[in-house]
C-alpha cells in the first residue's frame, strides 16, 4: 500500500448512545423530534442537541443522543467512562450487544432499563467499498495503525467495516484518543497491514 493510501484521518468519539425508537419515545415522549446539533463523518449520521443519563452502580454518566434511530438501543464508553459508573467493560465491535452489561437511562419524560447494549467499541476504520479495494482491504480485515506525534503509538487490532457509505476515519474512543495525544477533531495515521 503507497503512503497516500495508507493515510487515515483519526476522530476521537466521546460517550455517547444510539437509541431504538422504543426508547427514545419513552425517554423523549412520543412523536419528539431529534434537534441536530451537527453532522458527523459518516454520510447519515448526526449528533443531537439532546442528551440522557446513563445511571450506573456507582455513578451517573450524560450521554449525547447520536442519530437516527437503530434496531436496538447501544450505549458507547471507554473503559474510564464504565469504571466511573461501576458498569463492567465488555469489549465490542458496535452492534455485537448479546451478553454484554446495560444500564438505566433516564430522559425527559421517562425512563429505560436496558438488560444490555452499553460497549466499550472495538477501535475500527469505516472505509468505502472502492476505497478498501484501492487499498486491497475487506470488511472484517484487522490491520494496525500507527500514529507519530508527541506520544507516538501504534494501535493493533483495528477492525476494517466496509459499506458504501462509509467516508474514510478511523474511530477512537477518549481513552485510545487521549493515549495518543489527539485532539477531538483527530489527526492523521498509517495503516499498516
Amino acid at each position: 500500500m503507497n503512503k497516500k493510501l495508507s493515510q487515515v484521518p483519526l476522530e476521537v468519539s466521546a460517550r455517547h448512545v444510539h437509541l431504538s425508537q422504543k426508547d427514545q419515545d419513552a425517554l423523549f415522549g412520543a412523536g419528539h423530534v431529534m434537534n441536530i446539533k451537527k453532522e458527523l463523518s459518516q454520510p447519515g449520521q448526526w449528533a443531537a442537541e439532546e442528551k440522557v443519563t446513563l445511571r450506573g452502580p456507582r455513578g451517573e454518566l450524560s450521554l449525547r443522543v447520536l442519530g437516527p434511530c437503530r434496531r436496538q438501543t447501544q450505549v458507547e464508553l471507554s473503559k474510564t467512562d464504565c469504571l466511573k459508573a461501576g458498569i463492567e467493560p465488555a469489549l465490542r465491535l458496535s452492534g455485537t450487544l448479546a451478553g454484554t452489561p446495560g444500564g438505566t437511562l433516564v430522559g425527559p419524560a421517562g425512563e429505560v432499563r436496558l438488560e444490555e447494549g452499553v460497549v466499550v467499541p472495538k477501535r475500527h476504520i469505516h472505509i468505502s467499498d472502492k476505497e478498501a479495494k484501492e487499498r486491497d482491504l475487506k470488511d472484517g480485515d484487522i490491520v494496525s495503525v500507527k500514529i507519530g506525534g508527541d506520544r507516538s503509538l501504534t494501535f493493533h487490532e483495528v477492525h476494517i467495516r466496509v459499506h458504501a457509505m462509509f467516508q474514510l476515519h478511523m474511530h477512537l474512543d477518549t481513552d485510545e484518543g487521549n493515549a495518543a495525544w489527539q485532539e477531538v477533531g483527530g489527526g492523521v495515521g498509517e495503516i499498516i497491514k
